[in-house]
């Protein structure tokens, strides 16, 4: 019970600080479910990660593979609560509270803040995965130039993706 007592809380707090989705607090779910309390090997957050982000459906799935291997299903069930009602409660109270009032300054002010916010958040996320496969140069370059070719031009990512799968299938990666 302490156990699903800790997941909860763990993933309650990320939830209220994950700008941009799940995958922004990354960082902070591997230092503390593989460096502190050991729940997870390298490996094992790795795949999870993986298999959630190429496996159809919401894209914090992966929450859910992580709660289901430190705890079974009633950890799965624990860390998705955790990380869906917090978050979902203040995005309702802000919704509901920030129509009314969103063309006041304070509103815009608090609006562009949280852009490099979550910006931010996705680059360390970024850093961690890159880290973690402990990166050759092919990969890292071709991360480098898809986030260039995605800056810099309105071509579809999937046809990054594409790229990427390829090069991966044509061991180039």
């Amino acid at each position: 019970m302490t156990l699903l007592l800790d997941l909860f809380g763990h993933f309650a707090q990320l939830s209220l600080i994950a700008f941009g989705g799940a995958s922004a607090v990354l960082p902070d779910m591997h230092r503390v479910l593989v460096t502190e309390q050991h729940w997870l090997s390298e490996s094992a957050f790795a795949a999870s990660y993986t298999i959630a982000q190429v496996a159809p459906g919401p894209n914090l799935l992966f929450v859910l593979l992580f709660g289901l291997q430190i705890a079974g299903l009633p950890g799965a069930l624990v860390a998705l609560l955790a990380m869906c009602l917090p978050s979902s409660a203040i995005a309702l109270a802000v919704e509901h509270y920030g129509h009314r009032h969103r063309e006041q300054r304070w509103h815009r002010l608090i609006r562009h803040a949280l852009a490099p916010l979550t910006i931010a958040l996705t680059l360390a996320t970024g850093v961690l995965l890159l880290d973690a496969v402990q990166p050759r140069l092919g990969p890292l370059l071709l991360a480098v130039v898809t986030v260039a070719v995605g800056l810099k031009t309105k071509l579809n990512p999937l046809w990054l993706i594409a790229a990427g799968a390829l090069a991966g299938a044509l061991g180039w990666l």
